[in-house]
């Protein structure tokens, strides 16, 4: 189930997206102040910095994201390894909706189906004809990335927060969890203008980088509920798993 287990990788940075699909607004940096003729010459006005631009564009995040309550999008996503150098490319479709709600439906290179309803995670492999079955809830979901899709928590709070540069139409974001959690950082590649974001990745504890790339996004289409329900099919085997493993 490799495939699957890629899928909850990109479900992190994935939840970054969401939290950055900001409404459009002003732009962050301050124009130059013009000097008078005056003498002595007082010095032009400074950009923001790099700490300053971060903070302007996690508030328009945290701020879009806290009125968000779906997100649905195609999805094509990249695992770089230390034994796939060149990168692991799938693509798919994916639904995320407060609380806790996920679908993610991998196309290529093999069909496989991550889905959660909040309180049940399934992790589906068609061709081997097996699902594996996982209880889990807010305890489960305790990192920080994964309690902007739960409803609570605040960006800011539970990160530092790094931008490269604000005077571009595109800034990136790199996100460092302040408390222990399953991956080293995330990164956000958000329009400076809008808030709203273009790509995102995770860097795991070992070094593997989860690049995702959204298109054809929609936010609050109103979701059947059953897109976060799986029910296995007879003759599909179900292993359920430990969540005190997981």
């Amino acid at each position: 189930m490799r495939d699957a287990k890629r899928a909850l990788r990109g479900f992190v940075a994935a939840v970054c997206l969401g939290a950055a699909a900001a409404s459009a607004a002003g732009g962050d940096a301050a124009a130059p102040a013009v000097a008078p003729a005056a003498s002595p010459k007082p010095a032009p006005a400074q950009k923001p910095a790099p700490a300053d631009c971060a903070a302007t564009l996690i508030a328009r995040v945290q701020s879009r994201y806290d009125a968000m309550h779906e997100l649905e999008a195609r999805f094509t996503q990249r695992t770089i390894s230390a034994l796939s150098p060149s990168g692991d490319l799938t693509t798919g479709r994916v639904a995320l909706a407060k609380p806790g709600r996920m679908r993610w439906s991998y196309e290529t290179p093999e069909p496989s189906l991550v889905v959660s309803d909040g309180a049940t995670l399934w992790i589906y492999d068609p061709a081997a004809r097996e699902a594996q079955k996982l209880a889990v809830g807010e305890q489960f979901l305790s990192g920080a990335a994964f309690q902007f899709l739960l409803g609570s928590g605040r960006i800011a709070d539970s990160f530092r927060v790094r931008a490269d540069r604000c005077d571009l139409p595109r800034a990136r974001l790199t996100l460092e969890p302040k408390a222990d959690a399953t991956y080293q950082s995330l990164e956000l590649e958000v329009d400076t203008a809008s808030g709203e974001a273009h790509s995102t990745a995770v860097l795991d504890l070992f070094g593997n980088r989860t690049e995702v790339e959204f298109s054809e996004l929609r936010y609050d289409g109103g979701l059947d509920p059953g897109t976060f329900r799986f029910t296995p099919e007879a003759g599909v085997r179900v292993i359920e798993l430990d969540p005190a493993a997981s």
